[in-house]
């Protein structure tokens, strides 16, 4: 059964469109409000995941297939996607990267197309490949990649497709009395990120019954991993019609009994607000839009790979083994194919361990020049992906020079540089961002060198884009610090500033309302001599915001802070600000914008 009635590939491609149309924990002394508070004792232990145990690496076919790259799609837009292709990726994969850990061949949208982008389904409504692009069928593929010792990865649009329906009479396999009329609302209403599916209606047990038939037909074929595409609320959808959690956990259900194990990951764009039911539904969750350019190279740094630091921390929170934030491909292999330079591909590759992302390349791993290599197989920046440590988070505010880092289970921090201006700067990461001060010992992990002991700081010159990325094991001493709740009767609130409470903040309240003018000044911060202290502000603040930040009466900055994921959570940045001996006052001042609510401030007893 085969249709031609929508262009699902090129209607793909529109995200790109859209998107340019659309243009570390607290080391502080206890207040004494909260001393002697009884703690919980430990959860219990929870089983280890047998699926996405650690962020998944591998390649998928969509960037060469997206892109207009010379010689990649000869026989037109996204037609690189064949069986051919695909196999010769695979040996590729398994001879140059499979034994650092990149073990996943992805199959992304077209399969079922032919090159017009005519649909192709069989007798029960289900995606049947494409005889042209794939002549011995998906299994063979499938026991190919394994062949290899790798995994096979295949994709689906959510929904039933226009094309399967079939004036409703199409039947559902092994579900006697259903068929595809039973499985969607009788008025047809559309769904997922381009409307080219029908949604289905659960009320009705076969809905369920078309999931589990799709399921067992990819388990048959011995596929290991199922992208689910256009998932709303999210790919750029909302309301009703969108909602696809219902789809989700429909699969999570096939998959189950399926009788073999297959990872799951959502695409694209996901909303946040629904980050526990992709977290409970699904292993992994694709943040963001995609990362490909839809140009002449495979992406570019301005569309949309830059866009990753500012949307990457509001997830932070959320991945953990079983599920992990999805920061899409990483084209790093090949310099002329991907358009970037040295500095950005780096830097693109840093992000992405830093925040546990799965790594997957989309380059044509044939093709892999010498610096592309030596990024995809640094053996300590994978480590950074998949080890045991949370995900990173942004240190300091969110501008052009930023610092980012975790606490890994050892004692010892990653630490991340980046300078995403335009032009050459140094960046400086203040061993108080991370709650100890003293020497620390630094490894610098893309050029495998030790650098020996840096006390207090470590500034590094990067170029434009560029970043460096350490581990930093402390060696001086825990610092000592100073709290100053937001919401003390002592300070001073100015315009529509108001204290409300706030589970997640250190008294149980924070300040807010800080928007057109809303101040918060916070009175008596005491030091003991004139310096520059690095001072970190805990605060709550579901987008990214800004807010002026000053010290007495001097200049403030408007610094961007980083979201927190949702209303409910607190994090901390440090920023830096001359103190004098005595009392000082530190302000937060909205300006004419909405700046995010503050929880406290910690401040060092020295510099």
């Amino acid at each position: 059964m085969r249709s031609s009635s929508y262009p699902v590939l090129p209607t793909r491609a529109l995200r790109a469109m859209v998107v340019l149309a659309l243009t570390a924990g607290i080391a502080t002394t206890v207040p004494a409000a909260h001393a002697g508070q009884a703690t919980a004792g430990p959860a219990p232990a929870k089983a280890a995941p047998t699926v996405a145990a650690k962020p998944y690496m591998g390649w998928s076919s969509w960037s060469m297939q997206s892109s207009k790259y010379p010689g990649l799609n000869p026989d037109g837009d996204y037609s690189y996607l064949t069986e051919a292709n695909v196999l010769k990726q695979t040996d590729a994969l398994a001879a140059k990267l499979k034994k650092y850990g990149y073990d996943h061949v992805n199959i992304d949208a077209g399969w079922w197309m032919d090159k017009s982008w005519k649909t192709g389904f069989d007798q029960y409504g289900r995606q049947t490949p494409d005889p042209v692009r794939f002549p011995h069928g998906m299994k063979s593929v499938a026991d190919h990649i394994h062949s290899k010792g790798l995994k096979a990865g295949i994709y689906l649009p959510v929904g039933l497709e226009k094309g399967a329906y079939g004036d409703g009479k199409v039947p559902v396999w092994n579900a006697p009395g259903c068929t595809t009329a039973d499985v969607v609302y009788s008025d047809l209403r559309t769904t997922n990120g381009w409307d080219n599916a029908y949604k289905l209606n659960f009320d009705n047990p076969c809905a369920q019954k078309y999931i589990d038939s799709q399921a067992q037909q990819f388990a048959d074929w011995g596929y290991d991993f199922l992208k689910l595409d256009g998932v709303g609320p999210g790919s750029f959808k909302s309301g009703d019609n969108y909602n696809n959690v219902a789809d989700v956990a429909a699969w999570q259900k096939a998959i189950a009994t399926a009788g073999r194990p297959i990872h799951l990951e959502l695409s694209w764009s996901l909303d946040i607000g629904h980050a526990a039911d992709w977290k409970q539904y699904s292993n992994g969750w694709r943040i963001d839009t995609d990362v490909e350019c839809y140009c002449n190279t495979l992406v570019t740094w301005e569309n949309s790979v830059n866009d990753r630091w500012d949307d990457a921390p509001a997830w932070s929170r959320k991945a953990g083994p079983g599920g992990w934030n999805d920061l899409d491909a990483i084209d790093v292999g090949n310099g002329e194919m991907d358009g970037l330079t040295k500095a950005e591909r780096q830097s693109y590759m840093t992000l992405w361990a830093i925040n546990k992302s799965p790594l997957f390349t989309g380059d044509d791993i044939t093709k892999l020049d010498s610096y592309g290599v030596s990024l995809l197989t640094n053996k300590e920046v994978i480590a950074v992906d998949q080890n045991d440590s949370p995900v990173a988070r942004p240190v300091t505010p969110v501008g052009d020079q930023q610092v980012w880092g975790t606490k890994n289970p050892d004692g010892s921090y990653t630490v991340a540089l980046f300078n995403l201006g335009d032009a050459p700067a140094s960046v400086t990461a203040d061993w108080a961002s991370f709650g100890f001060t003293g020497n620390a010992t630094v490894r610098d992990l893309w050029n495998k060198t030790d650098l020996g002991a840096h006390k207090n700081r470590i500034t590094e010159a990067l170029p434009a884009h560029g970043s460096r990325l350490f581990t930093v094991k402390p060696g001086g001493s825990a610092l000592t610090t100073t709290s100053y709740e937001a919401e003390a009767t002592a300070n001073t609130l100015s315009g529509n500033a108001s204290v409300a409470g706030c589970d997640a903040c250190s008294g149980g309240k924070k300040v807010g309302n800080l928007y057109t003018g809303g101040k918060l000044r916070i009175n008596d911060v005491t030091v003991k001599k004139d310096g520059i202290y690095t001072v970190k502000v805990a605060y709550v603040s579901g987008d990214p915001r800004s807010v002026t930040v000053l010290s007495n009466n001097g200049n403030g900055t408007s610094l961007k802070f980083p979201s927190t994921g949702d209303w409910g959570t607190a994090e901390t940045v440090s920023v830096r600000l001359a103190l004098k001996a005595g009392s000082n006052t530190v302000t937060f001042d909205s300006g004419s914008g909405y700046a995010p609510d503050i929880d406290r401030i910690v401040v060092p007893q020295s510099v």
